[in-house]
């Protein structure tokens, strides 16, 4: 994997995690809410339903209520109570049922069939005694009871709640009770209805996770591609400045050679060829070719000189054999000798565990620095000073001359090329220069630091 998707990769990773994260958490609270929703409507739905089916059953015991307080027990009596109560329904599954103590079904005006039967033993699809629960909490006082009936309007087993009440003068228990399917049913709607809203939730989480993704995608390959623009043009114009500062130095060696070295060599020609005709003279013409060759002999020394300075000047041999300190020291004299201006070197530590590419780019600073004040700074004195302090090696480059303004300089397209020949020599080995002027004087300063290494050592 690439850097750039792996950058991407490490911001898409945290976003879509945190967007799980919240969506796990929505989801929980959404749940825990729709449960507590639930069970509120349900207790709601069922406060009502008790309310309801006691008010049911106080109208019920008031028709029948001057004949239980008749004292009377005889069968005329007992049947024109089952009778009243028979007659007395509320919608298609609302009715009364009484039995006795004994688990006899005394009225059911929906399952007549019922009537006359003895149902104590009567046990529902779970297992459960239906008919003795009922009665239990009649002689308990009578209240509420689940259990499972068949419902009429069906005609198969239903969840259903009751209410019971004993009629103690005549041993009977009566009650009725409302149907409970209809509340799950009405329940289950708002289960559905929250699980499509949850739903939706996380979809729409979802979905912003993924716009999020690509958006942040989109922007990371944006950059990527607008690095990579910047960094094309980058590298074209360093690829020219490359060009250009090869053609430069060709065209200084070039003329060092034609201006130097080739008008030497002509002179010497000549004056060869002038020596070698003397030679068959008279003792007179002899003598002045022995002159002349004298004279070449030392045009000669001359232009190993100069030789000697170019070779000096495109890779001096003291930096590979006795380091930068020497080089920068051999340097100095070299400049206050050609230019007569006095430049002082001081080394402070050692710098031995320079890399050898650091050391040339440091060598090569400090022969830009002194090339740039002996042309432009009109300075009086140069200090050279190489030290090596805290794990770093500092190159710093002084002089007392007009200074100049150096950002105006650096970014100037024709007198800014050995300030940015400077700085991206630094930057790649990872140095920092520094350069400060002022009409006092100019300070150059390299810093290259050690590798681990030489810092060990």
């Amino acid at each position: 994997m690439k850097l750039r998707q792996k950058v991407i990769f490490l911001a898409i990773t945290p976003l879509i995690l945190a967007l799980c994260t919240i969506a796990l958490f929505v989801r929980h609270q959404a749940i825990t809410l729709a449960q507590q929703q639930r069970d509120t409507i349900q207790q709601a739905y069922l406060a009502s339903k008790e309310a309801e089916l006691k008010h049911y059953v106080e109208l019920a015991t008031r028709s029948v209520a001057h004949l239980v307080n008749s004292g009377k027990r005889d069968q005329a009596t007992l049947d024109e109570a089952k009778r009243i109560l028979s007659t007395l329904s509320y919608g298609d599954d609302g009715y009364f049922f009484v039995y006795d103590y004994q688990g006899n079904s005394l009225m059911h005006p929906r399952q007549p069939e019922l009537v006359g039967r003895n149902l104590w033993d009567m046990r529902d699809v779970n297992g459960e005694p239906t008919i003795q629960r009922l009665i239990a909490r009649a002689k308990s006082g009578g209240g509420l009871q689940r259990y499972i009936w068949a419902k009429p309007s069906i005609n198969k087993p239903a969840p259903k709640l009751g209410y019971v009440i004993p009629m103690e003068n005549w041993g009977w228990m009566l009650g009725t009770g409302i149907y409970l399917d209809d509340v799950d049913a009405a329940l289950a709607k708002i289960d559905a209805q929250q699980s499509r809203n949850i739903q939706g939730t996380l979809l729409w989480i979802a979905v912003l996770a993924i716009v999020s993704a690509l958006v942040v995608a989109s922007s990371g390959l944006a950059l990527n591609i607008s690095e990579l623009r910047v960094a094309d043009a980058k590298l074209k114009v360093l690829a020219q400045r490359v060009v250009e500062s090869q053609e430069q130095e060709r065209a200084r060696l070039s003329r060092d050679l034609h201006d130097g070295i080739s008008q030497w060599l002509v002179s010497i020609k000549l004056q060869i060829e002038a020596g070698v005709i003397r030679l068959g003279g008279d003792a007179a013409q002899q003598q002045k070719a022995r002159t002349s060759f004298e004279h070449t002999a030392g045009q000669l020394n001359d232009v190993l000189g100069e030789v000697r300075r170019i070779s000096h000047n495109l890779r001096p041999a003291i930096l590979d054999d006795l380091g930068l300190a020497a080089a920068l020291d051999h340097l100095a004299h070299e400049a206050t000798q050609n230019s007569a201006l006095p430049v002082r070197f001081l080394a402070r530590g050692a710098s031995d565990g320079l890399l050898d590419v650091a050391n040339t780019v440091l060598f090569r600073i400090a022969q830009e620095a002194l090339t740039n004040i002996e042309r432009h700074a009109g300075a009086h004195q140069v200090g050279i000073t190489l030290a090596c302090e805290n794990g770093c090696v500092t190159l710093t480059i002084a002089d007392d001359g007009a200074g100049f303004d150096a950002a105006k300089v650096a970014i100037h397209p024709k007198r800014g090329i050995g300030l940015r020949n400077m700085m991206e020599r630094m930057d790649a080995i990872g140095g920092q220069l520094v350069i400060t002027s002022s009409p006092a004087g100019t300070t150059v300063q390299a810093s290259v630091p050690l590798p681990p290494t030489a810092r060990r050592s």
